[in-house]
């Protein structure tokens, strides 16, 4: 089973656990790192997510796995809070940060740039504009290769 598959499968599984408890799915990847496959769940929530309620999810999900073994072979799971640098996957995701400091990197350059760290200071779903300094930069969503909320020092 490729890796797409294995995502949208387990998305298939988890998400009605996460709707119905108030958690959002952020992300799910299946990597393999040395020798070893790694299912990693990332979830949220708006005032954010703690341990006991990743352990809840993990639980939840392990069972579910175990019951239709979707993914050939074995791995390690992992429920877990996408961090403060939180990734930016979805259109959603990117309106929900507006107002945010944000850092977006793009396939090809955008005013010279491939890279933008800033406030995101709007989103229409076609192009986002973040504030670089004192100069905005609008960047057509199209060109988007990552983004993620960024930390400020």
């Amino acid at each position: 089973m490729n890796t797409s598959k294995i995502k949208s499968v387990v998305e298939e599984m988890v998400l009605p656990f996460l709707d119905d408890n108030g958690f959002e799915l952020v992300d799910i990847e299946y990597v393999k790192e040395g020798s070893s496959y790694f299912l990693r769940v990332f979830v949220d929530k708006e005032n954010g997510i703690d341990i006991d309620e990743c352990v809840r999810i993990s639980e939840f999900l392990s069972e579910q796995l175990d019951q239709n073994d979707p993914i050939p072979g074995n791995y390690f799971l992992e429920v877990s809070s996408p961090g403060a640098e939180r990734p930016l996957k979805k259109p959603d995701d990117v309106r929900k940060a507006v107002g945010k400091h944000v850092y977006i990197t793009t396939y090809e350059p955008v005013n010279g740039e491939k890279e933008f760290e800033g406030e995101l200071t709007s989103f229409d779903g076609e192009q986002l504009t973040v504030r670089v300094g004192k100069q905005d930069q609008v960047i057509p969503y199209v060109k988007v290769a990552g983004a993620r909320l960024a930390i400020v020092f």
